[in-house]
């Protein structure tokens, strides 16, 4: 897996490689990237605000004061194409370079079930259950409340990385795509940064307690497995503020937060955006 410290490496340089690119001397200055270039990662961006941006073909939003952020899925490949085009029709292309990284593969047996082949009657209740889901993430806020700064959701040992394979009772079921910090029932939850809650849900087939912030351009926080929700769909929370509580709700083999992020359908490690944490911390 790619640290933090290797991924702030891989940073400087292709923020570097940006500012350095050839082009035209105002296309050159036009955007500096700061994040992580790797596979699971989010980069913001600054450029002119009246400028359209592209990352591999898909439109980006561009806040008034210039701001976006780009994110890369868990087998992004090696290389993106950022596209910026001013007003004036001057254009500046930049290939990026995505570092590739190595998953865990984890085994889980155990689970009832129900829970790994989900019988006939839920099914309706689990495509309820992923249709609020899906909605949500298709929610394109303006504001940049990501910018508030990154902490970490819950106390607790890291139980559970982004991008391990599981294998359920056997099955190998899709990528995790979160991070897990195991601790007791009713550990505090806190918003990791600001945001707007969107969904809030008690009990959700797969998930439990399930809440999920917005921190504006499509940019989610998940927190999932909770046994408390004590905030609303619409509320504003700070950094800081209170969620709920760990549990294990839905899908658990044990009392745990399962905190993950999405940029849209990119799914983003969130582990990358907050201090280095051990598993044994």
């Amino acid at each position: 897996m790619i640290g933090i410290r290797a991924g702030l490496a891989v940073i400087l340089m292709a923020a570097l490689s940006v500012l350095a690119a050839p082009g035209p001397a105002n296309a050159r200055d036009l955007v500096v990237l700061e994040g992580n270039f790797t596979q699971g990662g989010l980069v913001r961006g600054r450029t002119d605000p009246k400028a359209a941006v592209e990352l591999d073909g898909q439109r980006i939003s561009v806040s008034p004061d210039g701001i976006f952020i780009i994110g890369f899925t868990r087998d992004a490949p090696a290389k993106a194409t950022l596209k910026l085009r001013l007003a004036d029709g001057t254009e500046e292309v930049q290939v990026l370079e995505i570092a590739q990284r190595q998953y865990d593969i984890q085994r889980l047996d155990g689970l009832p079930d129900k829970y790994v082949t989900p019988p006939p009657e839920v099914l309706a209740r689990i495509a309820a259950d992923n249709a609020k889901i899906g909605a949500v993430k298709k929610l394109d806020t303006p504001e940049t409340w990501f910018d508030s700064g990154w902490i970490w959701p819950a106390e607790g040992r890291i139980s559970g990385v982004y991008g391990s394979q599981r294998i359920l009772n056997g099955e190998p079921r899709q990528p995790h795509y979160g991070v897990d910090m195991a601790g007791p029932v009713g550990t505090p939850v806190i918003a990791p940064a600001d945001g707007r809650v969107v969904l809030a849900e008690t009990d959700m087939y797969y998930t439990g307690g399930t809440i999920f912030l917005d921190h504006g351009h499509g940019l989610m926080s998940a927190f999932l497995h909770m046994s408390a929700v004590d905030v609303k769909v619409g509320q504003f929370i700070r950094r800081g503020e209170r969620l709920g509580a760990v549990g294990a709700t839905g899908r658990v083999t044990g009392p745990h937060l399962d905190w993950r992020m999405n940029l849209f359908s990119a799914r983003i490690d969130p582990q990358l955006l907050v201090p280095p944490r051990t598993a044994a911390n």
